[in-house]
Order: structure tokens, then sequence, then C-alpha cells
């Protein structure tokens, strides 16, 4: 009989836990929506950012090998923007 009373309080005290853990994730829901659709907006933006800038640097890249084609200091120039380019 002692054992079963034991039993009987465990349970009850593991049902209690999980009852207040699923109200507290309920609670917790809109906060975690919230937070996931905020990190999908960043996570698009970033992919935006990062095809900005290698289309930006190709343009770069564009203008350092025209300057470095050309003629006198302006070729200098071009192989600096070209270095500049590369780092």
């Amino acid at each position: 009989m002692e054992v079963e009373t034991h039993v009987d309080k465990d349970c009850s005290a593991l049902g209690s836990l999980f009852q207040y853990i699923v109200n507290d994730l309920k609670g917790g829901t809109p906060i975690w929506e919230d937070f996931l659709a905020k990190a999908s907006k960043l996570h698009s933006q970033l992919k935006i950012t990062a095809s900005v800038s290698a289309a930006f640097l190709d343009s770069f890249q564009k203008v350092a090998d025209m300057a470095t084609n050309t003629k006198g200091a302006t070729k200098e120039v071009g192989k600096a923007l070209t270095r500049l380019c590369l780092r």
C-alpha cells in the first residue's frame, strides 16, 4: 500500500509539472512566432545584401579593368583598384 501511495504522489507531481510546462509554453507562443518572423525577415534582407554587394564588386572590377587598360597614370590607378577589389 505504501508503494502505491508513493507512486501516486510521484505521478501527481509529474502531472502537475507537465501541466505547468504546457501552460507556460502556451503563453510563449506569440513571442516565438514574432521571433521566427523577424528571423525570416533578417534572413531575406541578408540574402539581398549579399547579392547587391556582389553586383557592386562586379561593377567596381569593371571600372578597375577599364582604368588598367588605359595609358598613362590611370593604369596605376586601375591596378590599385584591382588590388582593392580583390581584398
